[in-house]
């Protein structure tokens, strides 16, 4: 996963920008004959807060065991569209962070990005499509001062969108912030 979201960073690299690698996790693999497959989908449509809670935690405990997840100070999920958000009643990437903030030990800041406009649904959009559909989606609200920040969604399936937001980030923050990502699954494509 990590590869492949380092690949869509690369894709929306700039000329002189410079990129440092990207680490990734995610709990579970997402494929059709999975049956974990549930988990997420649960979480996000049908308002399975604990299972998406018990999971969430059990993945930042596995994470808590690795040297490269020791210095994560911020936990930022990617935010809906304030619309869709009270049509859903919680941003289920936001039960995730603060999960992984826990076992991490790290604070949770919802206030940082913002999505700027609603976009469709993802689910039937090829890759390109997908990049497409979120560019200049995301901005940051309020800088923060963090050395390593993790941007946390419920499902990685291209990287698309949490690709947008690690470049909100990036263009606001500098090089000298290192950000990774987690989700809760990733889908085999």
């Amino acid at each position: 996963m990590a590869d492949e979201f380092n690949a869509v960073l690369e894709l929306l690299r700039g000329e002189s920008e410079s990129l440092e690698y990207a680490y990734a996790a995610s709990l579970l693999y997402y494929h059709h004959e999975n049956p974990y497959k549930v988990i997420p989908q649960e979480l996000k449509y049908h308002r399975n807060l604990p299972a998406g809670r018990f999971f969430s935690a059990w993945l930042g405990r596995l994470m808590a065991t690795q040297a490269h997840w020791a210095d994560v100070d911020v936990v930022i999920p990617v935010p809906l569209h304030w619309l869709r958000r009270w049509r859903r009643g919680y941003n289920q990437a936001a039960v995730i962070a603060r999960e992984l903030a826990r076992e991490l030990g790290a604070a949770v800041r919802t206030d940082v990005l913002k999505r700027v406009r609603r976009t469709r649904s993802q689910t039937s959009l090829s890759a390109e499509e997908r990049l497409h559909n979120v560019s200049s989606v995301f901005q940051v609200r309020r800088p923060i001062e963090a050395k390593h920040i993790l941007l946390v969604d419920d499902t990685f399936t291209t990287g698309a969108t949490l690709a947008a937001c690690h470049k909100a980030v990036r263009s606001v923050l500098g090089p000298s912030v290192r950000i990774s990502i987690a989700t809760l699954a990733r889908v085999d494509m």
